[in-house]
């Protein structure tokens, strides 16, 4: 006999659990979009080197090296706070520049206060996250179906008329309509 019945299907079950990671996955696809995602995701993993380092041992043989250092407790509240920053870049996506700019801060003193900021891994981390963001901004909502444009949809589309800028030209329209300011060169003077 076989492991599956011949009148049984599994078909019905892993359907229905393949629509349920599907749909997480989008819900979850929608969520990161709408927030700086991995900014969020850098800080938070810069902040666990800077904490953990000055406490670790490491054990080679019998021979044990501690790393901490007078400023084991600074090393713990910068990387406490990059976390913090890295979970509020997530849930208060409004107040990403803040987080940003209090990230790369935190980042550039780990370097002084704890072991040259994680020996570089979360000084990085963190200064990638805080960069990412500063620079994210909310994209568009998507409807979900494409838009027709009068292209498309078989409208006749007026072609522009090239000459009306000559037009506005000739009768000193300024030089905001010269060539150059069209390009987004702009003459000082």
């Amino acid at each position: 006999m076989s492991a599956e019945s011949p009148g049984v299907s599994m078909g019905a079950e892993s359907s229905g659990a393949r629509d349920r990671v599907r749909h997480w996955r989008m819900m979850f696809r929608a969520w990161r979009w709408q927030r700086p995602f991995w900014a969020g995701l850098l800080t938070l993993l810069g902040g666990l080197p800077i904490a953990y380092f000055p406490y670790a041992n490491l054990t080679m043989g019998q021979l044990t090296i501690r790393m901490s250092t007078t400023t084991g407790s600074g090393s713990l509240i910068i990387g406490v706070l990059l976390i913090v920053l890295g979970l509020t870049m997530w849930f208060q996506p409004a107040t990403r520049v803040f987080a940003g700019v209090a990230a790369i801060l935190l980042g550039l003193v780990s370097l002084v206060i704890a072991n040259f900021g994680g020996f570089l891994v979360g000084f990085l981390l963190a200064l990638f996250g805080g960069a990412l963001s500063v620079s994210w901004g909310p994209g568009e909502e998507t409807t979900g179906r494409p838009v027709k444009s009068a292209r498309d949809s078989g409208a006749v589309v007026p072609e522009p008329d090239e000459g009306a800028d000559d037009a506005l030209e000739a009768a000193g329209a300024g030089s905001e309509t010269d060539q150059e300011s069209r390009n987004g060169r702009h003459r000082a003077g």
